[in-house]
């Protein structure tokens, strides 16, 4: 685990246990770094098609409907994983119902650093450049309010981090229960310009309406 003696609203590990301190106060981001090797050979057969499944309910019944998708492919390791995400969501959140989204990208989905208007969501890419985030110490709050304005909202445009490729990450949207906490600020990679893909993981709560990234 990465630590410093600055204050700071994000964590990343090793294991996927640090995904639950996204329930501290101080944190926005919990980022589970981990390699995803040994699912290359079904990621890549997925990118080679238009993956498009987006899924409301229960762990059971979304399980059931991604291997009813994803059985066809053979993509046993990627249904186990997400099995997994939704086992540790689950327990993050406290929730029961949840939405899923597991598609093949090749736009920008949002090009503009924003805050979410839910509780908590789960991303992993598994495939192509990963979510962009900003530390709070590079984040202008103000003007993260004024829509004309985006480019602003960074202070250092050096200094904008990146989730790695695989690896999961919770951020924590405007609606988390708490005055206290701040949303995390974060944005999709540009990906047109170099006719990049992604297979894209989303998970979000049904506990508040969200809007697409």
């Amino acid at each position: 685990m990465i630590l410093s003696k600055e204050k700071v609203n994000w964590q990343i590990g090793a294991t996927p246990l640090v995904l639950q301190n996204i329930q501290k106060e101080e944190l926005s981001i919990t980022i589970y770094d981990r390699h995803i090797t040994y699912m290359n050979s079904e990621i890549h057969d997925l990118l080679q098609q238009k993956i498009n499944l987006k899924i409301n309910g229960d762990i059971d019944s979304i399980l059931n409907q991604v291997r009813e998708e994803l059985n066809k492919f053979q993509s046993v390791q990627i249904i186990n994983d997400i099995k997994e995400l939704l086992k540790h969501f689950k327990q993050i959140s406290k929730i029961n119902s949840f939405r899923l989204t597991l598609a093949t990208v090749d736009t920008n989905m949002c090009r503009r650093f924003h805050t979410d208007m839910n509780d908590l969501r789960m991303l992993c890419t598994y495939s192509g450049p990963g979510t962009l985030w900003l530390t709070e110490k590079n984040t202008d709050r103000m003007a993260l309010n004024n829509i004309g304005n985006n480019e602003a909202i960074v202070i250092n445009k050096n200094d904008i981090k990146q989730v790695n490729t695989g690896s999961v990450v919770i951020l924590k949207g405007a609606l988390y229960p708490g005055g206290n906490t701040k949303a995390a600020v974060h944005r999709s990679p540009n990906i047109e310009e170099n006719k990049q893909k992604r297979l894209f993981l989303r998970i979000d709560t049904n506990e508040f309406l969200n809007f697409p990234i």
